[in-house]
């Protein structure tokens, strides 16, 4: 019963990847407000994947309290020509392959580009 939630929750971490991986997202154009201060964060809609996007400073102070681990889930060229410092290389379509290698205590970051 457990390798079958196993596999299940992998399976569902995969479609999300591919889906965040291969989304045609497209922003949309900003358009200036008068009612809102020029330094003021553009807001973005949600991403239609339900993925939660984190910021570059929240995935840092979660791999350096040791709370999560990053994915690289790009191919090997891709990686090979730079990447996250510490992050391990799992291509998106190897994951089921390598769901061993994934820890069940921390936060799986991944990134795809």
């Amino acid at each position: 019963m457990r390798l079958l939630i196993s596999i299940t929750a992998v399976a569902l971490l995969a479609v999300i990847l591919l889906a965040a991986c291969n989304s045609n997202e497209q922003t949309p154009a900003k358009i200036a407000n008068p009612l809102t201060p020029a330094n003021a964060p553009a807001q973005q809609p949600p991403p239609g994947d339900n993925a939660r996007r984190i910021t570059a400073a929240e995935a840092k102070d979660a791999v350096a309290s040791n709370n999560a681990v990053i994915i690289d889930v790009r191919g090997a060229p891709a990686y090979n020509e730079g990447h996250i410092k510490g992050a391990k290389l799992i291509p998106y379509n190897e994951i089921l392959a390598h769901v061993d290698e994934l820890p069940r205590d921390k936060t799986i970051i991944t990134y795809c580009s």
